[in-house]
C-alpha cells in the first residue's frame, strides 16, 4: 500500500470507530493513538534493518509523547485503531491482524523468560476493551471481543466473547447487537460524501472489511451474575416447595386431629352405650 493511501486509511479508520472525531485536522493533530501507530512504523522499519538502538529510541520517544508503548519488533496490520491509548503495552513478538481496536490500558504481554515467540497473536477485527490483559503466546481468533478488565491466558476461538479473570468464553457465534446491514449502508453513504469511491469494488470491500468490527464491548454477558441468578431461582424453587410441604403437613395435622376427635367421640358413645347396657342388666337382676 502506498504511503499516502495508508495515511488516508489510518484517518478513515478513526472516523469509522470514534464518533467524537470531528475533522481531519483534529484527527491528525490530536489523536495520540494515530501518532503512536505512525511512530511505530518508523521504529519497526529501523528494527527490521538491524538498527536496534535507533528503533528503541523512537519507541521510547513515542511512549513519552503518547503514553503508548509498542515494541519496535511488534507486527501490526492495517486498520489498527487505538482509542485514548494511555497505558497500552504491546510486546516484541506480538502480532496484530487487520482492523484491530485497542482501548486504554490494554496489555499484549508475554509470560516467563523464554526466547522466541512469547506474545499473543491477535486476529482480524478483534476488539480488546479497556484494561484487558492478554498474556502468552497464543492466538485470539478473528472477530473476537475481550471484555474490560479481563485477563486472557489461553487461546480464544473466532467470533468469541471473553470476560473475567481468568478470561473465559461466554459467547461464541452469538447474535450481533446492532443491525449490520443498516450500519454498513449508512457508513458507505458517509464515505461517499467524504469523496471515497464506494462504487469501486476494491475500495468498497476494503471499507466493509474495516467497519466489520463490533465495538459494543459493554454489552457482554456476566457469568457470575448468571450463576447468582440461577442460585436465586433454585432457592426460590426450594422455598416454594417447602411452603407446599408445610401446607400439606398442616392439612394432614388437621385431618389427623379431626380423625382423632371422631375416634374419641365414637369411644365416648361406645362407653356410654356399654354403661347403659350394664345398667339394664342390673335392673333386670334386681
Amino acid at each position: 500500500m502506498k504511503f499516502f493511501e495508508r495515511i488516508k486509511k489510518d484517518i478513515r479508520v478513526v472516523f469509522e470507530r470514534d464518533p467524537a472525531a470531528k475533522s481531519v485536522l483534529e484527527v491528525i493533530l490530536c489523536y495520540s493513538g494515530l501518532h503512536a501507530i505512525w511512530l511505530h512504523r518508523l521504529s519497526h522499519a529501523l528494527f527490521t534493518r538491524g538498527w536496534i538502538v535507533s528503533a528503541r529510541l523512537v519507541s521510547n520517544f513515542c511512549r513519552f509523547l503518547t503514553g503508548i508503548e509498542i515494541h519496535p519488533g511488534a507486527t501490526i496490520g492495517d486498520g489498527l485503531f487505538i482509542d485514548h491509548g494511555t497505558g497500552i503495552v504491546i510486546g516484541e513478538t506480538a502480532e496484530l491482524g487487520k482492523n484491530v481496536t485497542l482501548y486504554q490500558g490494554v496489555t499484549l504481554g508475554g509470560t516467563g523468560k523464554e526466547k522466541g515467540k512469547r506474545h499473543p497473536t491477535i486476529g482480524n477485527n478483534v476488539v480488546v476493551a479497556t484494561g484487558a490483559k492478554v498474556l502468552g503466546s497464543f492466538k485470539v481468533g478473528d472477530h473476537a471481543k475481550i471484555g474490560a478488565g479481563s485477563v486472557v491466558l489461553k487461546e480464544v476461538p473466532p467470533h468469541a466473547t471473553v470476560v473475567g479473570i481468568p478470561g473465559r468464553v461466554v459467547v461464541l457465534h452469538g447474535q450481533r447487537v446492532h443491525n449490520e446491514e443498516e450500519y454498513r449502508k449508512a457508513f458507505l453513504d458517509l464515505c461517499a460524501e467524504r469523496g471515497y469511491d464506494v462504487n469501486n469494488p476494491k475500495t468498497r470491500a476494503e471499507i466493509l472489511d474495516e467497519i466489520d468490527v463490533d465495538l459494543n464491548h459493554n454489552l457482554l454477558p456476566d457469568p457470575e451474575r448468571e450463576m447468582m441468578e440461577v442460585a436465586l431461582r433454585q432457592i426460590q424453587r426450594l422455598e416454594k416447595r417447602v411452603n407446599e410441604l408445610e401446607t400439606q403437613l398442616a392439612e394432614a395435622r388437621a385431618e389427623i386431629s379431626a380423625e382423632a376427635m371422631r375416634t374419641s367421640s365414637i369411644e365416648v358413645a361406645l362407653t356410654e352405650q356399654k354403661s347403659l347396657s350394664e345398667q339394664k342388666v342390673d335392673l333386670k337382676k334386681s
